[in-house]
This record gives C-alpha cells, structure tokens and sequence, in this order.
C-alpha cells in the first residue's frame, strides 16, 4: 500500500511540457469536485456504473459479461499470471486505484517502467517484455478487445480517467468551461504504455480547455475537469 504515490519518469504534476508528465497525473482525487459531480453526463460513465464493486442487481447482467481477467489487487507475473496485452479497470471512484508495470521484482524505483492512481476508468497495455504489474485498491481489470466497438459519446466526465478514442468517445473539437486553480489536466496519446512516448499533448488549464481529438488518437486522459462537450 505504501506504492501509493510513487511517481515515475522523473516528472512534476502541474508543470506541463509538451511530452513530459507525471506518470501518476491521474492521482487527482481533490479535482472531482469540479467534475464528479455530473459523471453521469458521459455515456462511457454511464456504462461503468455496472462494473462497480458491491454494484446492485440493476448491474449484474453487465458484470456478467464483462469476465475479469485478473483481479484489483495483487501482484501478477507477466507470461504466467497474466498474459501481454491491453486492459481496463473501470468504476474507480475515490482516487485510491494504483497500477504499475515493472521490469523485475526488486520493488525499487529503478524497475518501474510506468504507473498511475486512476480515478473514473483506466486503461493499460502490459508488454511482453514486462516482468511484473501491481494493483492496488483497483476495481477488477478486463481484458480490452480491440475490434470490439462502442458507442461514441460526445461528451464525457471531467474527471472520468481515460476514454478510448473511436470507442468511449467519438473524434473531435471538445470545450470544458469553468475550471479553476489549474486543477483540470488532460492528456491526448498514442498508446496505453503511459511512458513519456505515449504522449501526443497535454495541459493544466484554468477557466475553458479547448482541445482537438483526432481519430488517430488512442486514447484521451481527463481528470479535474468540467465535464467535457463535443462542440465540432
């Protein structure tokens, strides 16, 4: 548990460079007030509200479906435990889910490769040549299948974590209005790596964030935000 917080890649949350962030700029759990409040206004948020732990009734047909391919907490061998490929944990709502992807079991900083608090949903790719990921205080994750497509919603929670661009969110000119004291970030990238790589752009805003989504993005990463809105 004391992995919690524990910042890879060398980088300051709050101080943006285009390609440079925090590897856990998702730990914004204090933001969900300026965006947690509608999370219901996001069609993907809508469909994580079965994939909750201790979700009702009125959930158990989509849990059912979605068959866990390991679970939120624990340590998993990469090539035995679990296998190489994209997965996504959704319904984390306090902040608390932390992941890591590691190249080797020693637990000291110089094995860590990537990792993140995510808050809304989170997806990650575990590589082949990755050793050892770790979960903690995560709701279950599920294996992502890539040809699988969704319903794209033109518009998302604020603070809702990552969408998957073409699947959780259609493509396009997003606005999010009214935020304050920089605590609005967000994230356009190539991958699910979370290495300094995967980022195509990111920003700290105040007041209106205005961003463009191309379809070639992979995924987009929000947290602290307003609630964001299609607007071309």
């Amino acid at each position: 548990m004391g992995m919690k917080g524990k910042v890879a890649l060398g980088a300051v949350v709050g101080v943006v460079v285009i390609g440079v962030v925090s590897a856990n700029a998702g730990n914004n759990g204090d933001g969900g007030t300026s965006g947690g409040t509608d999370k219901g206004s996001s069609a993907s948020a809508e469909r994580e509200a079965g994939g909750k732990k201790g979700a009702t009734d009125t959930g158990k047909a989509e849990v059912a479906e979605k068959k866990a391919a390991f679970a939120g907490d624990g340590d998993f061998q990469v090539g035995s435990d679990i296998k190489p490929g994209t997965y996504r944990t959704t319904g984390n709502s306090d902040g608390m889910c932390y992941w890591e992807r590691a190249k080797d079991a020693s637990g000291e900083m110089d094995s860590l490769l990537a990792n993140d608090n995510v808050t809304g949903t989170g997806y990650v790719t575990v590589k082949a040549t990755d050793k050892l990921f770790k979960s903690s205080d995560c709701n279950d994750w599920e294996a992502v299948d890539k040809k699988a497509k969704g319903s794209p919603a033109a518009r998302m929670s604020g603070d809702g974590g990552m969408f998957a661009v073409g699947a959780d969110i259609a493509p396009g000119t997003y606005q999010s209005t009214g935020n304050t004291d920089d605590s609005c970030y967000w994230e356009r990238t190539k991958d699910a790596g979370h290495g300094i790589e995967s980022i195509l752009a990111n920003d700290n805003v105040n007041g209106t964030a205005v961003v463009r989504i191309s379809a070639s993005d992979a995924y987009f990463k929000t947290n602290g935000c307003k609630d964001w809105k299609k607007t071309g």
